[in-house]
């Protein structure tokens, strides 16, 4: 029986991406064909302003009222196909955010379940973890005990008013204004504000004059001396050449 009337064949559907992009395409294919019709029917709408009234002008307006139907029959066309583009892609967007899901909770199940063996452990005992927090606490608590018993002062008397340091470093403040407006009422500079002295600078020795050159003449090299009949010995050997 198969031999015969042979096995179905199985068609992959066609995705949901891929059915976006043909009907993409035929959108843009009818949007050129539109394009066209409008360059047409602007020539025959300037046909029919140059051609008088008549059987001519009557044959341009029918070619214009074919091409113009032609216009919408297209723009029909282009119109349902972009709404088929958006059921499609409606479709699409609720089959990502469906397959999004799908792994939102795939991955809160993996994380329960890894949850429930972390907690299982003796680590998580709560009355544990509850004791070791209080001596934690109990240890900061003594060291800051410690702490404080170390920053203490040996040398200061334990009976020192503090109140009464500050009373006398409050008159000294005001001691020391009324120095400082007496100076300046006698126009004095304040003790502060003077410049002291600088120490003198070193005087400078002259340097001692230098020793003069010896005057006397440095002996020339005594010529050699040559008999009136004796020739050099290279004008010897220039004239024998």
């Amino acid at each position: 029986m198969k031999r015969l009337f042979g096995v179905k064949k199985t068609v992959e559907a066609p995705s949901l991406e891929e059915t976006t992009g043909k009907l993409d395409a035929r959108a843009q294919s009818i949007d050129q064909k539109i394009k066209l019709i409008d360059q047409q029917l602007a020539k025959s709408r300037d046909q029919i302003k140059k051609i008088r009234p008549g059987p001519s002008q009557d044959a341009v307006k029918k070619r214009a009222l074919i091409i113009l139907k032609q216009k919408k029959m297209y723009e029909h066309q282009r119109d349902q196909l972009y709404s088929q583009q958006y059921n499609v892609d409606s479709v699409a967007f609720a089959t990502e955010n469906a397959k999004a899901t799908v792994d939102t909770v795939r991955a809160m199940k993996a994380a329960s379940k890894e949850l429930k063996t972390q907690f299982k452990q003796k680590e998580f005992d709560i009355d544990k973890i509850d004791s070791l927090n209080d001596q934690m606490a109990d240890l900061l608590e003594y060291n800051e005990e410690v702490q404080e018993v170390l920053g203490q002062s040996y040398a200061t008397p334990e009976d020192i008013d503090e109140d009464g340091l500050m009373d006398e470093l409050d008159a000294l403040e005001l001691d020391l204004e009324e120095d400082l407006e007496n100076e300046i009422g006698n126009g004095e500079i304040p003790s502060y504000l003077r410049d002291d002295p600088l120490p003198a600078a070193p005087e400078e020795k002259p340097l001692g004059a230098m020793p003069n050159a010896p005057s006397e003449k440095v002996p020339e090299a005594p010529a050699h001396a040559t008999n009136a009949g004796e020739v050099p010995p290279q004008k010897e050997t220039a004239e024998k050449v």
